[in-house]
């Protein structure tokens, strides 16, 4: 993709951790920013730190899993700009870590739901913005237990296994009839809200921040991939 600056992306889950420092990341190169997210008041929070830095951001404070407030967003966007270059899937639940008999169905489903339904529905909705992009990049947050299975994991971890096939499908699909391209990319252990749900004993100190994870995703678009790319962080 090259030089950033002038791109227009869409950043879901972007109030906090990796969502909000990808979107202040992508900002300082020149990227206006779309910021979506349930809780405006955080939104607004990350808009004020990219105004403060020179950078230029909307905030567009929806709940994913509304697939009518997406299309209304995908409209909005067509509307002003005609085109997405970036759209970074980043909003995503834990749920419980129990063992794979006693999945709690109902909050099962809830992960499924936000996890990997409403991430295709923003594919959905945002494909032919990205289509009409010279340069359309699809970038997808996943976790090291959607390759590796690890005990009283397997709900998030089915999710996000799932939510990879969706994403590659969706660039294999693409690649011979459009300038869309997909990536993955596991942040490892990284110093977020939902590290510290899952490891509530653990000392954030010794986990990376949000910004080195924001870093390796903006030099990646700058650098640029082949489609089905995979970044470990």
């Amino acid at each position: 993709m090259g030089d950033l600056k002038g791109k227009l992306a869409v950043v879901a889950g972007a109030s906090r951790g990796i969502g909000a420092a990808t979107a202040i990341a992508l900002a300082s190169r020149g990227v206006h920013v779309i910021l979506t997210a349930r809780n405006a008041k955080d939104l607004e929070k990350v808009e004020d730190s990219i105004f403060e830095a020179g950078g230029s951001a909307t905030i567009a404070p929806l709940d994913i899993i509304d697939g009518e407030s997406i299309a209304r967003l995908a409209a909005a966007v067509n509307e002003r700009w005609g085109k997405l270059d970036i759209l970074v899937l980043n909003a995503a639940m834990l749920g419980s870590l129990s063992p794979v008999p006693a999945i709690d169905g109902t909050e099962f489903g809830k992960v499924i739901t936000l996890n990997l339904i409403a991430q295709q529905s923003m594919i959905a909705h945002f494909d032919a913005l990205l289509r009409a992009s010279d340069a359309g990049r699809l970038i997808a947050l996943t976790s090291s237990v959607g390759t590796k299975p690890r005990a009283y994991w397997g709900a998030y971890g089915a999710s996000k296994a799932a939510l990879e096939t969706l994403v590659l499908s969706y660039g294999e699909e693409c690649e011979n009839i459009s300038a869309v391209r997909t990536a993955i990319v596991d942040p490892g252990k990284t110093r977020t809200q939902m590290r510290a749900q899952a490891y509530p004993g653990e000392d954030p100190a010794t986990v990376k921040e949000p910004s080195i994870v924001a870093e390796a995703i903006a030099a990646m678009l700058e650098q640029d991939f082949e489609d089905g790319f995979r970044l470990k962080v």
